[in-house]
């Protein structure tokens, strides 16, 4: 798989998270985790849950698991609130850093959920959240309106399905799991180590100046109809895998390419 990510339902167990009027964001959360996860499944990525049923684990341990699973990403769903109800509704994400690709997921899919019909809020710098901390690779934390505002109830009910498919569809835009640049299988040729491949030449070179902050003799091809984001032109395969390796230590997905 060129891709694998772990979704997380967010609190669950004996930790319910916000509740208004009976309603429990553990159960809005773990509905929604697992319809976002059967569209990036049908998709062909390689998906894991912190939780599929109602059981609990801290924010360290999901994280923990999702270092230990090694996937290329980690998205957290939750539902918002505020002190007093009906006070503010919309979707927000948030991630560790506003910089990279998880910056940019973040930002797709929010706009994914604003074609819904959800105000957007934005995306914020969170880095007190353990699972945008603690995680190895790109996080996004994302709130899927509020649980304590009637209107994003309303939304959250009866476009359900158009919800999970704008988080999904975020995430896929992201990845630009379309393109067909994972031919790792080709024989002959030189390896490459991917980082990212974007539609906008401006999130190409911001993700390329990033790695090269780090040492990390980044470049953009846009030879094709993408701006792809590589490193080296590898003969051996075992130097192209140390570099992916490198890359995906210091936050960043990679995938070898030829």
């Amino acid at each position: 798989m060129p891709y694998s990510i772990m979704l997380d339902a967010g609190h669950g167990g004996r930790d319910p998270g916000a509740v208004y009027n009976g309603r429990q964001e553990k159960d809005d959360t773990l509905k929604l985790t697992l319809a976002v996860g059967q569209i990036l499944e049908d998709r062909g990525l390689d998906v894991e849950y912190t939780r599929t049923t109602d059981i609990y684990e801290t924010p360290v341990q999901k994280a923990r698991e999702a270092n230990e699973a090694g996937v290329d990403y980690f998205v957290s769903i939750h539902r918002n609130s505020t002190p007093e109800s009906n006070k503010a509704s919309g979707v927000e994400s948030l991630v560790y850093d506003l910089s990279g690709i998880k910056y940019e997921m973040a930002q797709d899919i929010n706009e994914q959920l604003e074609a819904v019909g959800f105000v957007n809020l934005g995306v914020h710098a969170r880095p007190d959240l353990a699972v945008l901390r603690r995680t190895d690779m790109p996080a996004v934390l994302v709130e899927a309106g509020f649980i304590n505002s009637d209107v994003d109830n309303q939304l959250f009910d009866e476009n359900f399905d158009d919800i999970a498919q704008a988080i999904a569809g975020g995430i896929l835009d992201t990845l630009e799991y379309e393109g067909e640049t994972d031919n790792v299988g080709e024989e002959g040729g030189k390896y490459r180590v991917q980082a990212g491949a974007y539609r906008n030449r401006t999130y190409a070179q911001r993700l390329m100046e990033e790695l090269m902050d780090l040492d990390i003799p980044a470049y953009i091809d846009d030879s094709g109809p993408f701006y792809l984001v590589q490193v080296g032109e590898y003969t051996n395969l075992d130097e192209a895998a140390a570099m992916e390796q490198k890359i995906k230590r210091a936050g960043y997905p990679a995938v070898i390419v030829r």
